[in-house]
């Protein structure tokens, strides 16, 4: 068993605190991905996990023992670095089997299970080779090799594609993946990129300033965000989130009105943040709507993302590669109500109703209001 269990776990650095009472649970065989800006203590949990930090308060269980008071070499952990940590006199085979040397497992063994490894992350070939003579990508397979030949519990990645090109980052990304599937361990994986977490994560975790905001499946976190926090964080473009009042059913923005749904009625005169994915954006087809201006075009190749200002906010839309749209040109979108999110703007808390919040009748005239 190598469940997880973090239980009000708080980290301090003197007078400051990082990390403010985590409560989280990673079930056997899941791999968790950990996402969030820098510096909102996603490694410092992961140091703590593999015994790297001192934990300053709360507990951490790792297959139901309370690994707080045990050194890294006895919590069943391997970690993968950012910088690899590879010792560069050592060739492949040497920096991969080194902890079987230091266990004192007998030569012949040690041989065999490194070439075992090195068959699984592709370093066959490369055995007799120095860290110096490789590229970033093989130098990641040496460290992921190197963690993989401890048959640990549990896998902890810091950010390890970060030092890779785009396209070496996608094929890691799909190698990691299959060595989790291959070795069923429980795999923890911190990073500040949301595409490596969409695509990665059983589970995710998505934390800022040193609390956890949101944990869930990734296409769950995407679609339904807890906060302002996580819809401005998942997604790229971010949700699109502008300010706004609700009053008599409905809400105003861009200078027009939607109407909510009768679910919605006891939120009247409340202060809220309206958001909308870009991608969930129409163009209007008779040029009434939402107006905005466009400030420039991002060029995607399968589509364009047209940037624009919005009563000073700013404000995106996925459009078809067929459109064309030119800086400072007027345009007018309609916003689909099922798609609308609600959040309360003074916590940026998501605003739960029952059933749609928004009706099916997206655009309502500014002027019905009067």
């Amino acid at each position: 068993m190598a469940q997880i269990d973090i239980r009000s776990v708080r980290k301090s650095y003197g007078k400051t605190q990082t990390l403010h009472g985590v409560d989280l649970i990673f079930p056997t065989g899941e791999f968790v991905v950990i996402l969030g800006p820098s510096g909102c203590g996603k490694s410092t949990l992961l140091r703590m996990i593999a015994g790297l930090e001192e934990i300053t308060a709360g507990e951490i269980a790792i297959g139901g023992t309370v690994v707080n008071r045990l050194e890294p070499r006895e919590r069943g952990c391997a970690m993968v670095f950012q910088n690899y940590a590879l010792y560069p006199h050592m060739s492949v085979a040497d920096n991969i089997g080194y902890a079987l040397k230091v266990a004192g497992v007998p030569k012949a063994e040690r041989r065999r299970r490194i070439e075992e490894t090195a068959s699984i992350v592709g370093l066959s070939d490369y055995l007799e080779r120095k860290p110096a003579a490789l590229s970033g990508g093989q130098r990641q397979r040496v460290a992921m090799g190197r963690a993989m030949i401890r048959e640990p519990k549990v896998f902890l990645f810091d950010e390890p594609l970060s030092n890779l090109d785009a396209k070496l980052r996608v094929s890691m990304r799909a190698e990691i993946r299959k060595l989790h599937q291959r070795l069923n361990a429980t795999s923890v994986f911190v990073t500040h990129d949301q595409v490596e977490a969409m695509t990665l994560a059983d589970r995710l975790v998505v934390m800022n300033k040193g609390q956890v905001e949101q944990v869930g499946q990734p296409l769950d976190i995407y679609h339904r965000p807890a906060s302002t926090f996580v819809a401005s964080f998942i997604g790229s473009p971010a949700m699109n989130l502008m300010d706004s009042r609700i009053e008599g059913g409905t809400v105003r923005i861009g200078g027009h009105a939607v109407r909510l749904s009768p679910a919605a009625a006891s939120l009247e005169g409340r202060e809220i943040t309206v958001g909308i994915r870009p991608e969930q954006v129409r163009l209007s087809s008779n040029g009434t709507g939402v107006m905005a201006v466009a400030d420039f075009v991002e060029e995607l190749g399968s589509g364009r993302i047209v940037h624009a200002a919005m009563e000073g906010q700013a404000f995106a839309a996925a459009i078809g590669e067929e459109v064309r749209v030119q800086p400072g040109q007027p345009i007018a979108f309609e916003l689909p109500a099922e798609h609308l999110h609600l959040f309360d703007r003074e916590s940026g808390r998501r605003i739960e109703v029952e059933g749609p919040a928004a009706s099916p009748v997206a655009a309502v005239p500014a002027l019905a209001l009067s």
